[in-house]
């Protein structure tokens, strides 16, 4: 029997998903991206202010270009005085690379720049939004380097010149984008496939301890209207099952378990996890006392009206024992809560197996 892992709740994983701005103008990593762009203005201040000061330019050439080192010491103040996640949510990350790609043309305009070191500047906003921004808009930033390059050289330089320059450094553009666009969206991939590997119990598909503990704490960061229930499940005598059966079957079991579980509870307001062995919980929210009670005596009928299909054709009877705690009613924090579900739990046991119990030690009914 197999089962594939069921989808990793953005609640449990405490992951949430970007705005439309973000997804299409944002950067792949906020914080990385502000400190690679403060690492690559302020170098580029520092030689802008050394050829002002040693250059033989003119007048409107070295109010620009000093211009130029009062917007790049400035940006970068700004980026690191501010949290860049609130600039990323709403996409205005990208506009770093695009008033780059603004101020170095006008630059060169202003000076009739269009040697080689010049265009070389003009390169790195489009290297840093391909290494750092979403796709569509590093091809945004590129496509708009090229054009204003393409309008600078062939504004100031004969035809037969500009044309040959315009177009190489449109494909040098074209090219670096392609390059760094795509080694960006494989390590993102590879970096979703490692976080979910770790977000994700391999045998149940259930989500692991580290996921459910942070689902938890999050769910008891603010102030609980309804309540927040640890519902604690332990598989009865699931020693006797690998014993008997194998450890295959065990396997079999804890995944057809983890399946029954989900199918009992509701996507929206609970998280199904694995804790270790054969010790599973879920993670009631907006759950009061008495609603959390009948939904741990819910999972015990289910799984007693659920046996194990074996290969031969044979029904494995299953049983589990559960607990029950509920927030604030039986605990305050999260390290309450996992205690007073955990002795619920061995209450249940205790009397017998094959029910649940609430962290007041009574039976609840329906078990």
């Amino acid at each position: 029997m197999s089962a594939l892992p069921a989808p990793v709740d953005d609640r449990a994983t405490g992951s949430a998903r970007p705005g439309r701005a973000a997804r299409w103008a944002g950067t792949r990593d906020p914080r990385s991206a502000t400190r690679l762009a403060v690492a690559v203005m302020l170098p580029a201040a520092a030689v802008q202010t050394g050829y002002a000061l040693l250059a033989d330019q003119s007048r409107v050439a070295d109010v620009g270009s000093w211009t130029m080192v009062v917007l790049l010491v400035s940006a970068s103040a700004v980026l690191l005085r501010t949290d860049p996640r609130r600039w990323d949510e709403r996409g205005l990350l990208a506009l770093v690379p695009l008033l780059g790609a603004v101020a170095l043309n006008v630059l060169n305009w202003i000076t009739a720049d269009t040697s080689a070191a010049a265009q070389v500047f003009a390169v790195l906003p489009v290297l840093w939004a391909a290494s750092q921004l979403r796709p569509p808009a590093a091809w945004v930033v590129a496509g708009f380097s090229g054009v204003a390059n393409a309008v600078l050289v062939l504004h100031l330089e004969p035809l037969d010149r500009a044309v040959p320059d315009a177009v190489f450094v449109a494909a040098t553009l074209v090219l670096a984008t392609a390059l760094l666009v795509h080694a960006g969206n494989r390590q993102e991939r590879l970096v979703a496939r490692l976080r979910e590997q770790a977000a994700v119990d391999p045998l149940t598909g259930l989500v692991t301890r580290p996921v459910l503990d942070a689902a938890v704490a999050r769910e008891l960061s603010g102030v609980p209207v309804r309540g927040t229930a640890m519902v604690l499940v332990d598989v009865d005598r699931f020693k006797a099952v690998n014993d008997r059966y194998g450890h295959p079957v065990g396997d079999d079991t804890l995944r057809h378990l983890g399946r029954v579980l989900r199918d009992a509870v509701r996507d929206g307001d609970a998280v199904v996890g694995r804790l270790g062995g054969d010790e599973l919980a879920v993670l009631l929210t907006g759950c009061p006392t008495e609603v959390a009670e009948r939904r741990a005596a819910d999972l015990v009928s289910a799984v007693r009206a659920h046996p194990l299909l074996l290969e031969d054709g044979t029904e494995l009877p299953l049983t589990i024992s559960v607990g029950v705690a509920q927030v604030p009613a039986h605990a305050t924090d999260a390290r309450a809560l996992y205690a007073a579900a955990d002795r619920a739990l061995y209450v249940a046991k205790r009397r017998g197996r094959d029910q649940a119990c609430s962290a007041g030690s009574a039976p609840v009914s329906g078990g």
